[in-house]
């Protein structure tokens, strides 16, 4: 009796590698994204152009509202936040130590409400010379803000000079402090 004939292959040998060509060439893109990281630094179409026109309610009974032609005059910061927001509450340390450092804070404060905004700024601290609400999201749409916390460096003429994307570290308040002066030039 001789051996029984092998099964013709159903189609050419090379296919036979093709997933360990796809699994290698995974790997090759996650090593890539590991070592070589995307740059991080948004660059925002906001920055360079002047405020919109806008005039807010007081979000606060102890704060006046806030409009555009508030920061004309010296550089200042704005910060957009909520009371709903955790890492706005993270960064509030930061804030009151760029308010010690002479900086003049204005904060947008998003979608919120006046008892919530009080027992926030009770538990930490109110930095903010002005608090105007946005219950709409109107300014914060239209300065090209996508979330809270986030921060822009306004020069004296009412430009975006710089934009912060997230929460201001105790690393952040250096950079922030020296683009503020730069506004200020």
């Amino acid at each position: 009796m001789s051996a029984p004939e092998a099964a013709p292959a159903n189609g050419p040998r090379w296919a036979l590698w093709l997933p360990l060509g796809f699994f290698t060439a995974f790997i090759a893109l996650v090593l890539a994204g590991l070592f070589w990281p995307a740059n991080k630094n948004v660059v925002s179409r906001f920055v360079g152009q002047p405020l919109p026109e806008f005039n807010l309610a007081a979000a606060s009974d102890d704060r006046p509202g806030l409009a555009r032609a508030d920061f004309i005059g010296k550089p200042r910061l704005l910060n957009v936040f909520a009371s709903w927001c955790v890492p706005c509450a993270v960064e509030a340390p930061q804030l009151a130590a760029l308010k010690d450092a002479g900086v003049e804070i204005h904060g947008v404060a998003v979608r919120d409400h006046k008892p919530e905004l009080a027992a926030f700024l009770a538990r930490n601290g109110n930095p903010f010379a002005r608090i105007g609400a946005d219950n709409l999201s109107v300014v914060q749409v239209g300065i090209g803000s996508a979330g809270v916390p986030e921060s822009f460096v306004i020069d004296g003429k009412g430009v975006i000079r710089h934009q912060h994307i997230g929460v201001i570290t105790a690393d952040d308040v250096p950079r922030l402090l020296t683009k503020l002066r730069e506004a200020g030039q």
